[in-house]
């Protein structure tokens, strides 16, 4: 092929209503809402496996 062009976008300015922006956000928070949560639990699991493999070096004073 020859020398191909290369197309160049420049973007000067958005224009969104201030409505629909809005919308986005409030859309954008309830769908963050499940994803704190997943992360919630894969932090609680890797600190759970975290403190078992902790603990295995220790004595129990119960036995």
């Amino acid at each position: 092929m020859a020398e191909q062009e290369k197309d160049r976008v420049v973007l000067a300015g958005l224009d969104v209503p201030f409505w629909d922006l809005v919308w986005f956000m409030v859309k954008f928070a309830f769908a963050s809402i499940p994803a704190i949560f997943i992360i919630y639990f894969i932090v609680v699991l890797i600190g759970m496996i975290f403190a078992g493999l902790g603990s295995l070096g220790l004595p129990n004073p119960g036995l």
